[in-house]
Formats: C-alpha cells, structure tokens, sequence
C-alpha cells in the first residue's frame, strides 16, 4: 500500500474523471493508494478538507494557512487554529512556511504566521508541514528556536542535502514529489538516494507537480504510484518494500490519521 502524503483534493482537476471525486480516488486506489492526507492552506478552504475528510475513511486532513494565501492585513489568529485543529479528522498542522520566491517582501508576515503554527504545534502536539521555497536559513532558524517534541516534515522538498541533513537533525522528515523525476532535478536526485529509508515519505501535490511522463498535465493522487516506481529504482530497492516503507513512516509521523492496517 502506499499513501499520498500531500495532495490538495479540493482543488483536483477532475475532467478525466467526469467531474468526480469519488472517481478520482477509486482510480488511486486501483493503483495501489490506500491512505490521502488532504492539504489545508486557509481559513476559506479548511471546511472544505474537513468535509473530504469526513465522507471518505481513507482521507484525513491537515489545517493551515500557507505562506502564499495569507492575508494582507491580517494574521490566522491562534484560537482558530487551535479550534480547527481539535477536529477528529485533522491529523497534522499546515501547510504552512515561508516562500521568498514569490513574495520576498512579505517575509515578516510569513514568519510571524510560521511561528504561530509552531506554537500551535506545540501545544497540540500534532506534527507540522512545512512549505519552503528560498528560505533555507530562516525556516531553519525557526524550526530550532521552536524546538518541537514531535517530528514534521518538509514536503515537496527541492532543496540540497546541507538543508536535508540540517532537517533529519532536527528529526524532521522529507517527502518528496514528482518534482524528482524532472530532467533538471540531477540534484534532487542525489539528496533522494540519500534520506535514511525511515524518513522519506511520497507525495504528489495534486493538481501540481505531475510527474513525467504526465508533466504539464494536471496531477492526479494516481500518479504517486509512479513517483515511488521511480524512487524505489533509484534507490535501488523492490517497489513492495519501498511502499511498506514509507507507509510505515507516514503513520509514525502522522499517528492521528486513520490508515488502514
């Protein structure tokens, strides 16, 4: 079995799929895919990953404001978060992070929302799920001023092994995406084959990302199947081993989601 650690349901693009949903998850599972963490990114579209979460057993859902959505004038305020977090579906805290490359100019804003997350990761103990795009210091500085009890994880990861290793050393865990099988991500690559096998997870990012030889297309939850193939031979083990692998890590990190044994 395997599991899409990330994937945005919500925001599918469900035309191969007659518009469904339902359709798009049932041709996930015919390949393999027994488990989905549903991503939350703001205040507008945590009732929606809650209510996927809620109408299918193999969903469980994330909350969070990521570093691209938040608002202009306005921080996610702590008592909501923590609100949204006390959901029985909700098993990990995020997306949430810091992005200089779209938005450099909103760095202090990013940091002050990134550091209520930890905060709220602290006190829930629940795991976090880290965007970071060209703010390799920063989102380390803060992950070790936080110093959280319980592990999270960099999802999507595109940076270099420094930025890995500093992350397995705070006891964070790295997923990676389609992102690894691109032509250009020959160093991507070598940071793949070098995670510890008990700390690597598999992700689409659906609708983003699509793998090759899907690239350009919109991505699908399906298509983690083939970002483990790919992975698996690049690490140079059986798929079957991979998968139990990094499903086993997804339920030690993400102890709260309702995997199937």
């Amino acid at each position: 079995m395997l599991v899409d650690s990330h994937c945005h349901l919500d925001r599918l693009d469900l035309a191969a799929h007659g518009g469904s949903l339902d359709a798009a998850l049932d041709a996930a599972r015919a390949c393999g895919v027994g488990h989905f963490l549903c991503i939350g990114v703001s205040a507008d579209n945590a009732a929606a990953v809650k209510a996927i979460a809620e109408r299918h057993a193999d969903v469980d859902c994330s909350i969070g404001v990521h570093p691209l959505d938040l608002e202009p004038e306005a921080q996610p305020a702590l008592d909501w978060l923590l609100a949204e977090l006390a959901h029985p579906r909700v098993a990990a805290i995020g997306e949430t992070g810091l992005d200089y490359h779209y938005e450099p100019q909103a760095g202090e804003r990013q940091r002050e929302s990134f550091r209520l997350h930890l905060q709220a990761a602290q006190v829930t103990g629940k795991p976090v799920i880290v965007h970071t795009r060209e703010a390799r210091a920063d989102t380390l500085a803060l992950l070790r001023e936080a110093a959280l009890p319980q592990a999270g994880v960099l999802h999507c990861f595109t940076e270099d092994w420094d930025m890995a290793r500093a992350a397995l050393d705070l006891g964070f865990y790295i997923s990676l995406s389609g992102i690894v099988t691109f032509r250009n991500a020959d160093a991507l690559r070598d940071v793949a084959r070098r995670i510890p096998a008990d700390r690597l997870l598999v992700e689409t990012d659906a609708p983003y990302l699509a793998p090759v030889p899907h690239r350009g297309q919109p991505n699908l939850p399906q298509y983690v199947r083939e970002v483990a193939e790919f992975l698996a031979h690049w690490r140079d083990v059986p798929f079957e081993r991979f998968a139990e692998q990094t499903t086993a890590n997804f339920r030690r990190l993400f102890p709260l989601a309702h995997v199937a044994p």
